[in-house]
């Protein structure tokens, strides 16, 4: 009789444990990215490996009851060509150096919507610029290097952050964050704010970004369609810099888009964008355009072979750059 007690309790404790795990989940996840690329920068032609933003992150949640879930996310780049590590892209740290400059928020969701705290992209460029950058995740060489952000990335504008998104409604979310600047002693800056807006019904997906730094803002506006084989898309951004470029001494203003398509076929990609920035009203000859032509096989559902080729024109005497790049990406 003891020993049939003995395995009851047994037996609950374990139903109890394994309802408790049930409850929260902890994720692995990442993605390794990385080209071959013959680069030329002006008359210079450099040929070597390069790293395409790969990161890896832990994120989870735990359900508490009523609809409402708590979760975190972590997440970490690292230099997949020499194994060094990353925060957001161009902030690097020493060699094996663990740190999760790119994303790392604790969060409330429910009913609701999503309460959030911590340091996270903006929403603004997600529901803008990344959004229509389908050939390589706006990563690498090819990255989208016409579209303004007033000091978000890599700085001011990823951390010490409050955000809130709403529950979808009919096909509509919007997110809302304020940068908490946490100024030091003798500063005058204040705090930022970005908003975004998407909204996703069949194959039309739109979508709006605004963020506002220190004087400095963007507005963008972003659509994207899907009819069989072909997605098309683009978005057009109008910018205002104050202080940031130009020595400090601002800008001005000035307009850029970009527009791209692919057609799909079978485990095929083919891709085309083109990107333009017209002259800031401060500084003459500093228009740009950019354009690059992709190709991509997915091997899996995970894992693609891609190759590419940009071009970026500058009308300021910078020096021009192209690239043509053969890559492998997986995704865990």
């Amino acid at each position: 009789m003891h020993k049939a007690n003995r395995l009851l309790f047994a037996a609950l404790a374990l139903v109890g444990t394994s309802a408790a795990l049930a409850q929260s989940s902890v994720t692995l996840y990442g993605r390794v990215n990385t080209t071959v690329e013959r680069q030329k920068l002006g008359s210079v032609s450099t040929t070597g490996m390069f790293n395409n933003s790969s990161r890896w992150g832990i994120k989870g949640s735990e359900d508490l009851g009523g609809g409402m879930k708590a979760g975190f996310q972590l997440e970490s780049g690292f230099a997949s060509d020499t194994g060094a590590g990353t925060g957001w892209p161009g902030l690097t740290t020493a060699a094996g150096a663990l740190n999760f400059g790119r994303q790392s928020e604790v969060n409330l969701s429910g009913g609701f919507g999503m309460l959030r705290l911590g340091n996270f992209v903006p929403e603004s460029y997600y529901a803008t610029a990344d959004y229509v950058s389908m050939h390589n995740h706006d990563t690498g060489s090819s990255s989208d290097a016409l579209y303004y952000d007033p000091v978000w990335f890599g700085g001011l504008g990823t951390k010490n952050k409050i955000g809130y998104r709403t529950p979808s409604m009919g096909g509509l979310t919007v997110d809302a964050a304020v940068l908490l600047h946490e100024k030091a002693a003798g500063t005058n800056n204040k705090n930022g704010y970005d908003l975004a807006a998407n909204y996703n019904m069949g194959p039309l997906h739109l979508g709006a970004g605004y963020s506002y730094v220190n004087s400095n803002y963007q507005l963008g506006l972003r659509a994207l369609y899907t009819f069989g084989q072909f997605t098309v898309g683009g978005y057009y951004q109008r910018n205002k810099d104050d202080n940031q470029l130009n020595g400090g001494n601002g800008a001005g203003t000035r307009n850029n888009f970009r527009l791209s398509g692919m057609y799909a076929m079978g485990a095929s990609e083919f891709h085309v964008n083109v990107g333009r920035a017209n002259d800031w009203s401060k500084l003459n000859d500093s228009a740009a355009t950019q354009w690059t032509l992709g190709y991509n096989y997915n091997l899996s559902k995970r894992t693609k072979v891609y190759t590419y080729y940009t071009k970026l024109n500058n009308e300021a005497p910078t020096a021009d750059f192209s690239s043509l790049a053969l890559g492998v990406r997986h995704n865990f």
